[in-house]
């Protein structure tokens, strides 16, 4: 367990029902030399428990210090403050993190791998599913990943026979407004898995899963690849958070439009 060596927090008030508030000491103005000694954050955790730190508190323990400008409370807030919000933090990069006044190599270094494990911890805790046969399933295994994306990124996920995963593989990695696949990109790893058949996924960075006319090209390009190569296209699924329909689906399948 990290902790902040001779620092303190301010204490949390209680709800009604006797559960901690979380909220940040850095919204409340004070400082860390303003704050009551006794309740430094490994009290708190004993008292408490890690789910009463307000999101600030959380990154300040992740920090460990701050810079000779800013206290550890203010450079937290500072952080989540640039970011918008925890799941953005995820994603940053190292120079994303050092381009904060008061982060640099290392911090930066370090936070990074505190993001990567974060994600790792995230898509582990999701049940893997060993068979891929309804685009329901590649969402939940993908969506997570694909939180907060700015980039679009594409996917294929190699199945045998009975439609158990052999491996899922990130092909490409463009900009917000193009996906940059060509058929001989996406079926190269398949073949050389030895994929019986292919479910392709990507993501859109808006948020809205609906098909652009480029997705639809693409994907009618990969369909007619996937029967000269005798590599059945199951499906090709676009990974969202929203849909405008009364069904409210966080994604689209090509397949169950009819489209493939």
């Amino acid at each position: 367990m990290m902790v902040i060596m001779g620092s303190a927090f301010q204490r949390l008030p209680l709800s009604p029902h006797g559960e901690a508030v979380r909220e940040s000491a850095a919204h409340s103005g004070l400082k860390l030399r303003d704050m009551d000694p006794d309740s430094r954050p490994q009290e708190r955790l004993d008292r408490l428990g890690a789910e009463a730190l307000s999101d600030v508190e959380l990154i300040a323990m992740l920090l460990r210090s701050g810079s000779q400008q800013q206290d550890v409370l203010e450079l937290s807030n500072t952080l989540l403050t640039q970011a918008g919000s925890l799941a953005r933090l995820v994603h940053w990069t190292k120079e994303d993190f050092m381009a904060v006044k008061g982060i640099g190599k290392i911090k930066a270094l370090q936070l990074k791998a505190h993001m990567e494990f974060a994600k790792r911890v995230i898509l582990a805790q999701v049940e893997e599913p060993r068979i891929f046969d309804k685009p329901d399933k590649v969402w939940r295994y993908l969506q997570p990943i694909a939180t907060e994306l700015e980039i679009e990124k594409f996917w294929m996920i190699a199945l045998n026979r009975k439609n158990h995963l052999i491996r899922i593989s990130e092909l490409t990695s463009g900009t917000a407004s193009a996906s940059l696949i060509h058929p001989r990109e996406a079926f190269r790893e398949a073949i050389r898995l030895g994929a019986s058949a292919v479910i392709f996924a990507h993501n859109h960075p808006s948020g809205d899963p609906a098909p652009s006319s480029a997705d639809i090209r693409v994907t009618h390009q990969l369909r007619d690849a996937s029967r000269i190569l005798d590599i059945d296209l199951l499906d090709h699924v676009i990974i969202g958070q929203t849909r405008k329909d009364p069904k409210g689906l966080g994604f689209f399948s090509f397949s169950e439009s009819g489209l493939i």
